[in-house]
């Protein structure tokens, strides 16, 4: 760590290379987004949806695995209230009752003496699927249309508005990008669900931490030094909140790296989505978000 008690690491000159890196992940995520399209979970597109009641607490995750074979794809399955009442939800397109035959055959199978129920059946319509992913699109243009007048007012400066937006929409193309393009060969799932939605807005907060960190610094940094160089101030102020960005990012990612591991299948998409966001969030604060102030900065004064 000894790097980060007076680095001086040139991070306005290595911009190019930045945009260069940021511009082929962006580019590789829209080719993935367009041509594989988005890959939806069974909130998100409808699907049947069964509880079952066990005479005994069974496990999920062994339910789930003896499932995704005859149901064709990996259903959700969680408990539903009590230990012994379980939801499970799948987009089969078979008959409602086909597919809860299949169910009750594998579970039979599965656990034997431990007779199971079904109390409740019902169809996740598209309509409300439709509703839903409508929903969460609004949610993620709503935070980040208040992200940009959060900032325009406390910094008084459109050009911090705008590379916090910009930063921040690239974090979470890139993480769209990533899970649209690997989800069919990922060994866990990479559907995009509500889950995986509250995990983008996650990275949306913690992108926002660390670029407003930054532009506190450059902020003070502009007051005590009005004859340095722009360029110059803002990498000073960059350098001076490394140690700090740095040892977030490190205990943050180590905190749902454990999560990935230990959390069990249900969580390993949500906590992978924060594991890459964690580190694209820390490079657009470092890269993509100060450049962007510095560059529209100077085109402003050229105008």
């Amino acid at each position: 760590m000894r790097w980060f008690e007076t680095p001086d690491f040139n991070f306005i000159k290595a911009h190019k290379i930045g945009y260069v890196i940021s511009g082929i992940l962006l580019v590789a995520a829209l080719i993935g987004i367009f041509t594989k399209g988005l890959q939806y979970g069974i909130d998100f597109k409808g699907g049947k949806e069964f509880v079952l009641e066990f005479d005994e607490p069974i496990e999920v995750v062994e339910l789930r695995s003896a499932l995704s074979e005859p149901l064709g794809s990996t259903p959700v399955v969680k408990r539903f209230g009590s230990p012994q009442d379980v939801l499970i939800r799948t987009d089969n397109p078979g008959e409602i009752s086909e597919v809860q035959n299949t169910i009750l055959e594998v579970v039979n199978q599965q656990y034997g003496q431990n007779k199971a129920t079904v109390i409740k059946t019902d169809i996740v319509g598209a309509r409300f699927a439709e509703d839903l992913k409508r929903g969460a699109m609004n949610a993620i243009i709503f935070a980040l249309v208040v992200i940009f007048i959060y900032i325009l007012i406390r910094f008084k400066n459109w050009t911090f508005s705008a590379g916090a937006v910009a930063a921040l929409f690239h974090d979470v193309l890139i993480v769209v990008g990533v899970f649209t393009i690997f989800g069919e060969i990922a060994p866990f799932s990479m559907q995009i669900d509500q889950a995986i939605i509250a995990a983008f807005l996650t990275i949306v907060g913690y992108s926002l931490n660390d670029t407003v960190v930054v532009f506190d610094r450059i902020r003070e940094n502009s007051l005590l030094y009005k004859t340095m160089d722009y360029d110059k101030m803002v990498n000073k102020s960059l350098n001076d909140t490394l140690s700090r960005t740095v040892i977030t990012s490190v205990t943050t990612l180590f905190v749902v790296t454990v999560l990935f591991i230990f959390g069990g299948e249900v969580l390993k998409g949500f906590s992978f989505a924060l594991m890459l966001g964690v580190i694209i969030g820390t490079y657009s604060s470092l890269f993509v978000a100060s450049s962007m102030v510095v560059e529209l900065k100077r085109r402003k004064e050229n105008a």
